[in-house]
């Protein structure tokens, strides 16, 4: 499979959940004018009975490329960010919220500059997908071991993903 890398966009990204960014858009000055705040970025879905949530930190290691891709996940009880510490660049491969992911309607994006993104809850996404080793904050559901659902391909569905 031949997938080609799209610069992400709010628009393009809308099906799959939120492109997390400040760019053109007007901040509040809060705290006597020494901070300026970006409030609601994001849409955190949080279903099921536990309402909990947890923050993260993962140090994510810069992975080689070409990528084997074998397997996809989804959360099924809530949406899960990814925001980078730093300015660095990240890619997302997902599919549309399915019972299983559709391998034909793949799709894959590259965020960088410091942007994040917030998975909706149930679309199909590979992990964490660093092009640097990195830090980057994730919020989802607290309850992690229901809160995954996990789809391995078959030998013929593998493919590597490639970047440069």
């Amino acid at each position: 499979m031949d997938l080609k890398i799209k610069k992400i966009t709010k628009e393009n990204f809308s099906a799959y959940g939120d492109l997390i960014t400040i760019k053109n858009k007007n901040g509040e000055n809060i705290n006597t004018d020494t901070t300026q705040s970006y409030f609601d970025l994001a849409n955190i879905e949080i279903l099921g009975q536990d309402y909990r949530t947890r923050l993260n930190i993962f140090k994510a290691k810069k992975r080689i490329f070409p990528l084997k891709i074998d397997m996809l996940e989804n959360h099924p009880f809530s949406s899960q960010v990814f925001l980078p510490l730093d300015n660095t660049n990240f890619i997302a491969l997902v599919a549309p919220i399915a019972l299983k992911p559709d391998l034909n309607k793949l799709e894959c994006f590259i965020i960088s500059d410091g942007d994040g993104i917030n998975f909706k809850a149930k679309v199909w996404h590979f992990p964490l997908i660093s092009t640097e080793d990195a830090k980057f904050i994730t919020i989802d559901k607290k309850d992690a071991e229901t809160n995954i659902d996990i789809y391995n391909f078959d030998l013929i569905e593998q493919f590597n993903l490639k970047y440069e």
